[in-house]
């Protein structure tokens, strides 16, 4: 049977493991990319799985003045569409990160 001090360093070494797990993954997010769309395609928003905006593209078929309003919502549909991507890339990829570690059943990590 271990020591108390045995027990101790490896409950510290784990934690120090799931740390740096968990640091390596939140870095490998900012590198996946995701890209929303809204109106059948006509304005995209690509994104990091971390949700930092890397672009908008509007089709030029929808920069007339009179349709403002559309536009400005289908902008808003593609950030959110581009949210939900990233926020499933997210999951995804912490989730491969928890596979790999011995945790009790029904536990969750703070993602």
């Amino acid at each position: 049977m271990k020591s108390m001090e045995e027990m101790m360093a490896a409950a510290q070494e784990a934690a120090q493991t799931v740390q740096r797990q968990m640091n390596e993954a939140q870095a490998k997010l900012e590198s996946v990319e995701v890209e929303g769309a809204a109106g059948g395609g006509l304005v995209k928003v690509k994104a990091t799985a971390k949700g930092r905006i890397l672009g908008v593209s509007i089709d030029d078929s929808l920069i007339i003045p009179a349709e403002k309003q559309m536009l400005e919502d289908l902008i808003a549909a593609a950030f959110n569409d581009a949210r939900t991507k990233a926020d499933r890339a997210s999951e995804e990829e912490m989730s491969k990160m928890a596979q790999g570690m011995a945790l009790p059943a029904g536990f969750k990590l703070p993602f």
